[in-house]
């Protein structure tokens, strides 16, 4: 099979002919109909997470096929759609795992980092952790729901009751969470890079209220804010812009350094709190209530061939929504 996989940190992606992988037990061989392109994937080549195996095939957006089965494996049936997202693996038994937070598993195995990913015509998979998914979404629209979709819920849920919403960086997460927390009730102030005209306006057909640049103060203050944005030096910003008693929820697993910043923007019981990766009952939690919506994905369709592109146009912030590998 063809593979786009990654040799050595910061380095282009090579497309390597590779054998065809074969289903262990309890394991799916998968085919993959479409992958999506996430900012983690790019942080991996990037050397930004250490850890990543190598050579590694990135990719954890994956909808695909089952092709063939393992020992064990009747969850799925040969020919069914299924999802295959971050987590790969955890361990079962330690002590976040059995307190249902296998997110926080130190043993955990994660597609596209520690297991290999999407970016390839076939990908093997723990049927344990894959999603059934929402029918009225085609392959590529379906993908962005796997790791933005799913990272955003996560942050989202934490702040479900808040009224008023910022949401800093406006890329493939953002786009969908707008669109959940607009459908709920919420107002949505969406925060761009300064001079970004192009980007309000995305923010806005997404369903935001509002949409200025970073720095600025939205038009009332937030009960709680979201930052996809891998940029430390915005959170004295969100701070700054939420009341008190409100949260800010950084949703990125890596971030540029925060700068120091007065305890006055911290004090008043405001929260701030990182998201780490997901559960599965977030994966069938958010999958059930994207099913019931209808959501708008933006996406830009690229070939498998063309990954090291797609993966400069999210660098270079060229794009609106999600970046889709089809093989």
């Amino acid at each position: 099979m063809q593979a786009m996989r990654l040799h050595g940190a910061r380095q282009a992606l090579q497309r390597d002919t590779v054998p065809l992988p074969e289903p262990g037990p309890g394991q799916l061989l998968l085919r993959v109909r479409a992958c999506g392109v996430c900012r983690t994937d790019l942080h991996v080549v990037d050397g930004e997470l250490p850890g990543a195996k190598l050579p590694l095939v990135p990719g954890h957006e994956i909808v695909a096929e089952v092709s063939a089965r393992g020992r064990d494996a009747a969850r799925f049936r040969e020919g069914e759609r299924v999802g295959v997202p971050w987590l790969g693996m955890s361990c079962g038994s330690c002590e976040y795992c059995r307190a249902g937070r296998e997110n926080l598993c130190e043993r955990a195995r994660f597609t596209g980092f520690t297991l290999d990913g999407g970016y390839a015509d076939y990908v093997l998979a723990d049927e344990r952790y894959c999603l059934a998914l929402p029918g009225h979404y085609g392959d590529a629209e379906a993908a962005p729901l796997l790791c933005a979709g799913l990272i955003g819920f996560r942050s989202y849920s934490f702040v479900r009751e808040a009224k008023t919403l910022g949401i800093y960086g406006f890329g493939a997460a953002a786009h969908i969470i707008a669109q959940i927390a607009n459908a709920e009730g919420r107002t949505v102030f969406a925060f761009v890079r300064p001079g970004d005209e192009p980007g309000k306006k995305f923010a806005m057909k997404c369903g935001a209220h509002w949409a200025g640049a970073s720095g600025q103060a939205p038009p009332e203050p937030l009960d709680a804010a979201i930052l996809f944005a891998p940029a430390g030096e915005l959170i004295p910003l969100a701070l700054k812009a939420t009341k008190k008693g409100g949260s800010v929820i950084c949703g990125g697993i890596h971030m540029s350094d925060i700068p120091s910043f007065p305890y006055a923007l911290l004090w008043g019981e405001r929260v701030l709190r990182s998201v780490a990766n997901l559960t599965r009952a977030d994966g069938e939690s958010f999958m059930r209530l994207a099913g019931s919506m209808q959501l708008r994905m933006q996406t830009r369709i690229f070939p498998l061939q063309d990954a090291n592109a797609a993966l400069a146009a999210l660098r270079e912030g060229r794009l609106e929504g999600a970046a889709i590998l089809v093989p």
